[in-house]
């Protein structure tokens, strides 16, 4: 190798060859120092949360379950705020995460020279995804606060695996309320949880008035985030030692978030390329906006024109399907109410393996969005997505989260469509987890059992 060749940047990255690698990694001292609230930038800001009395929601309402400093990144239009160095200390035991250029997945698709993927993978921590970012400094500012232990619900599971492992690493006792249908699906998230010292339990539970009057009407029932929401949001109203943790939705965790699109800016300048397209999967909303939301605020600066597109699946299709109105974010109306794209609060979507997309509404802020045309939503069936982890993983040895997949199968398709039509593209996509701890959805799919759903007809899809 000639010395030209081996001469690289203050980076790493090798001066002589940046169009020709595959990865771009920052340094550790390169990782976001604050996080980028959307809320400063938005045309009109959404409209307050509710409280029961359908009155505007006052702070102090929301402290019987959340720490005062969540509350005020809750409601603050400030651009950017802080990160504190001890949940910078713990970020970055894992952050920054790499930015890939998919080559091998592109040569797999038969893509042209003119059309590259590139994804952002957030699966490098013992969790396995993105939500780590959230749950590391709430735990911190919970901790602050004086509060010993959380309760959160958890879909998929990789919601609680991370907040399992943020309250190990800064000592609070964790509680977990499990989507029965992924409760049943993935033993191993319920004892990675378990491992890392979280008490867990399938929703709905006899442990609530909530969970018991679910099953007292339904006692078949799958469960949903809304139930189990509602599960733990009722035990940390409780006790004054507890509060309530949420892995999505709300504003806070999106701002969290934020870090993952920040880093991606940054690799994307490394890799001198600038993305057409911006895509994440979207459930809650926090996958989405944590890579979206800092391509918005470039776009106001005018310094890229990329599309942000929102994935969700077609049997939850909050976006696409859902109504524009205030509604609860849990089934038994113990949230504050939101302005959001939802199916409903009392919505139990059929039990497809992306459970962390089975939310019956969206984050506010992902919504007002919409609303506004500033991103754009489609939806997709499992059986395309998990067709397109597959051909993912086999090309890039890496197997994907199913509610990732959801993102992967909207790049293909995107990528198919530049190069019929002869067009130059670049689409970046945000790989939120490993599917490791998904291996029976991945059984399912080989083995040819794995059913569509459609949100109309609330059964397969034929």
């Amino acid at each position: 190798m000639s010395t030209q060749a081996k001469a690289t940047t203050s980076t790493g990255v090798a001066a002589a060859s940046k169009h020709e690698l595959n990865r771009f990694v920052l340094a550790e001292s390169e990782l976001p120092t604050a996080w980028y609230n959307v809320q400063a930038d938005l045309p009109e800001l959404p409209a307050p949360y509710l409280d029961a009395e359908g009155n505007p929601a006052r702070p102090e309402q929301l402290a019987a379950i959340f720490p005062p400093d969540l509350i005020e990144q809750e409601m603050t239009t400030q651009r950017y705020i802080d990160i504190p160095g001890a949940v910078i200390d713990v970020l970055r035991t894992y952050r920054p995460g790499p930015l890939t250029r998919a080559r091998m997945f592109e040569k797999a698709l038969g893509l042209p020279g003119n059309v590259h993927i590139y994804y952002k993978y957030e699966g490098i921590n013992a969790s396995g995804s993105h939500k780590a970012n959230t749950a590391i400094p709430q735990a911190y500012y919970n901790k602050k606060a004086g509060i010993t232990k959380l309760t959160t619900e958890t879909g998929a599971g990789q919601w609680g695996s991370a907040l399992s492992m943020a309250g190990s690493q800064l000592g609070l006792d964790i509680e977990v309320f499990m989507v029965g249908v992924s409760y049943d699906q993935k033993p191993y998230r319920r004892i990675f949880m378990e491992s890392f010292g979280a008490k867990i339990h399938r929703s709905p539970t006899r442990l609530t008035h909530a969970g018991r009057a679910v099953l007292e009407e339904t006692p078949e029932t799958l469960g949903s985030l809304a139930i189990a929401i509602s599960e733990a949001v009722e035990i940390a109203a409780m006790s004054p030692d507890t509060n309530y943790s949420l892995g999505s939705v709300l504003n806070h965790v999106l701002l969290h978030q934020t870090i993952i699109g920040q880093e991606a800016i940054a690799q994307m300048e490394l890799a001198e390329d600038e993305p057409d397209v911006v895509i994440g999967c979207c459930g809650g909303g926090s996958n989405f906006g944590g890579i979206a939301f800092p391509y918005y605020h470039r776009r106001l600066e005018g310094k890229t024109k990329a599309r942000l597109l929102a994935v969700e699946p077609k049997a939850c299709p909050s976006l696409t399907r859902g109504e524009y109105r205030y509604d609860f974010g849990d089934e038994a109306k113990m949230t504050p109410q939101m302005m959001m794209y939802t199916l409903g609060h009392d919505f139990v979507p059929a039990g497809i393996h992306a459970g962390g997309l089975r939310y019956h509404g969206d984050s506010p802020l992902v919504s007002k969005l919409y609303n506004l045309g500033e991103i754009e939503a489609v939806s997709v069936h499992q059986t395309d997505c998990f067709e397109a982890a597959l051909a993912f993983g086999r090309a890039e040895a890496l197997l994907p989260a199913p509610e990732s997949s959801h993102a992967i199968a909207a790049a293909v398709a995107e990528a198919r469509a530049a190069a019929e039509a002869g067009e130059k593209k670049t689409i970046l996509f945000n790989l939120t987890g490993h599917g490791f701890l998904d291996l029976a959805a991945y059984d399912a799919y080989n083995k040819g059992t794995l059913q569509d759903y459609d949100f109309s007809a609330g059964a397969q899809a034929g």
